[in-house]
């Protein structure tokens, strides 16, 4: 899945969270961030801060790769 915008990547997020079947709050604990970080990064929020979207997405098991566009 190509991420263009923070809304793509609050949707990978979502999704592999509720495979995983985890809740938001239990996300939330594991990375060691509030739940209310989590839910704005699901809804795509603009500004979420990097470390933390960056773990959360390693906590769930997805990978952040940079490439460049051919």
């Amino acid at each position: 899945m190509a991420i263009r915008n923070a809304k793509d990547f609050g949707t990978a997020i979502r999704e592999r969270r509720k495979r995983l079947g985890y809740t938001q709050g239990e996300l939330a604990e594991m990375c060691d961030v509030g739940v209310m970080f989590v839910s704005q990064l699901e809804n795509g929020k603009p500004t979420a801060q990097l470390d933390k979207a960056i773990r959360v997405a390693n906590m769930v098991g997805l990978n952040i790769v940079l490439q460049e566009r051919r």
